[in-house]
Order: C-alpha cells, then structure tokens, then sequence
C-alpha cells in the first residue's frame, strides 16, 4: 500500500474536560494505520462548573502532556496535526492562555498550530466519522453515545451505505461535571445520587427530543468510561484494548457494573484493575449516564446491548485531517 500511494502522516489531539489524547497515524490511499496512540488524564475541567476559568494547575498539567506529545509528533515526523478541544474550553474566562499555551508548544514542532474549540455540533461529527466505518454495512440505524467529562454527544445515524449522521445533541452532562456538582461524599449519599440522576434525567429528555433514538437498532458507546465498563464487565486483569474494541454488553450486566461502581469508594475502585487512577474518582458520575441511557434506550427502542468501539473522536479528527468523512476500517485499517 505505501509503495503505491504517498504516505502522508498526520496526528489528532483530542483535549477534553478530564484527558489529553493523541493519535499519530499514517494515511496512504484512503487507508489509515495507527502509528501511535495514547492517553494522560489532565483534569483541565478541574473547578470550571465552579470558578468558570482554566485553574492554573490544571494548565499546567496539560502543559507537561503536550510538551511530551509535541516530542511525539517530532521523533514520529509528523507532518500535520490538529488538537481540538472540546466542552471544558467552550465557556472558560480565561480561554486565550489555554490557547496561547497550545501555540507556544505545538508551534515549536509544527509552525502556526494551535488548538482550536470546536462546537458540540462538530464534536458529535468528528465522534461518528470516527466510528462510521463499523457500523451496520445494512444502513441500519446506529445511536452513538461518546461520554465525556464535561458533555455527552449523542448522535443518530447510519454507515457508509446509509444517511450519515440523521440527528445529534451534545449535552452538558459527564462523568466529571457530574461529580464535582453533585458527588461530592466519598461514597456518594443517596441523596447525591438522586440529584444527579435527576439532572441526568433533564439532560436526556431534551437530547432525545432532539435525537430520535426510536429509529436506531443498536447502541456504540466511546471514550474511557464506556471501555471501562466494558472491562469491569468481561472481568478483564489488564485493559486489552483488542479484546474492548466492538465488545458487547447486555444491559443487565451493564446495570450491575454501573451500580456496583456508584456505590464504591475512591479507594475500591482504585483496586480494580481495568480503571486508571484519573478515573477513579469521577466513573460513578459516568456510571449513572449509562444508567440512564440503558433505561431510555430500552424503552424507545427496544435495544438491550452496548458495543463498545476504541475508535472514536481521535480517529475522526484524522479523517478530518485527510479531507475524509470516514474509512471503512474492517479493510482499511491494519495494524502497526
């Protein structure tokens, strides 16, 4: 393949309300091939539903992360990059000195980059180009569900044969937004719990007025808190990320983990192999969005399973990146 067509290599950089991901991959002939990909957990959100600006640890956390990316992108010879950030940035007083961080450090590798904060709408977008590929070949409706820090995108469509995206909403509801509003006892109390289920509740009820998750016939969930899930759920020792990636959960199964995990200390979910100590603290929050989801996805349309995709936003920032709306990944990705 790379001896018929140029070889262009590329990188995404996905900054969220909890975790700065980078995704170094090659793309030659419409075929993409993941070089490097990994994933720091940075609580940039850490304060904003509180305070409204970037606290000045929590830059400069993701400061040191993406110093290390930029040494990435250098050694790996990358030749385009496109860091996005997404919910945590969208609202922040003090925007300009994220931003201007992001320049000083990229820019020193690849001149004139910088992040740029894209909309729910366009993060909804870059989620499902990232998953398109694999989805149902039938056109059969699809409801993809990236659960976040700070939002939770929610978007209706179908794959390459089909629509494309149908209908999205991205709502101001994730595992981190969640916590630092709501759970604040360690465990969370009863009451805790309810108040945030119920703004959960809220949350959803506008987004599916939105989305019509009637038309769709399965459920792909992305980003950490669903692949955590997914491993507590098949009682995985080490995360295998071969062994996450299109597995399915039962909605049962999925229950108890989630209610398991809600009702856990810090420390008790810490002694869980599959969860990263970023993690620990905020996954009962994103446990109750699932719950949620489990329960209005079975009502409206009968689905009573997750799959669970690694490949997700980073994936579609690549296409992006590339000038594609999406590959078919069964026969366009290989391995590195």
């Amino acid at each position: 393949m790379e001896g018929t067509w140029a070889v262009s290599r590329v990188a995404a950089i996905d900054c969220g309300t909890n975790s700065i991901r980078l995704l170094i991959a090659d793309i030659a002939g419409g075929q993409l091939r993941d070089v490097h990909r990994e994933m720091r957990v940075v609580r940039l959100g850490q304060g904003v539903n509180a305070t409204g600006e970037f606290a000045p640890d929590a830059i400069a956390r993701t400061r040191v992360a993406l110093v290390d990316y930029a040494a990435l992108l250098s050694a790996h010879r990358v030749e385009r990059v496109r860091m996005v950030a997404t919910s945590a940035a969208r609202a922040v007083a003090n925007r300009d000195v994220f931003f201007a961080m992001t320049a000083d450090v990229l820019g020193a590798v690849i001149p004139g980059s910088v992040a740029e904060v894209i909309t729910g709408a366009e993060e909804a977008d870059l989620s499902f180009r990232g998953v398109a590929g694999e989805l149902d070949s039938s056109g059969a409706s699809c409801v993809i569900v990236d659960l976040g820090g700070g939002s939770t995108e929610i978007v209706l469509g179908s794959g390459s044969t089909g629509r494309g995206i149908v209908a999205s909403y991205s709502a101001d509801v994730g595992c981190v937004r969640l916590t630092e509003r709501y759970l604040h006892s360690d465990p969370p109390t009863s009451e805790e719990i309810a108040a945030a289920r119920q703004m959960v509740c809220e949350q959803l009820e506008v987004a599916l007025q939105v989305v019509p998750v009637e038309q769709a016939r399965t459920w792909v969930g992305l980003a950490g808190t669903m692949t955590t899930l997914s491993a507590l759920a098949q009682n995985m020792t080490t995360y295998n990320a071969a062994a996450m990636h299109l597995s399915r959960i039962c909605s049962a199964d999925l229950l108890v983990v989630c209610n398991r995990l809600i009702g856990m200390t810090c420390k008790q979910r810490l002694a869980l192999p599959p969860i990263h100590k970023g993690q620990a603290d905020v996954i009962g929050g994103g446990a109750i969005v699932v719950q949620e989801l489990v329960r209005e996805l079975r009502t409206r349309s009968d689905i009573d399973e997750l799959t669970v995709s690694e490949h997700d936003i980073l994936d579609g920032i690549v296409f992006s990146i590339a000038g594609l709306a999406s590959v078919d990944v069964s026969t366009a990705r290989s391995s590195c």
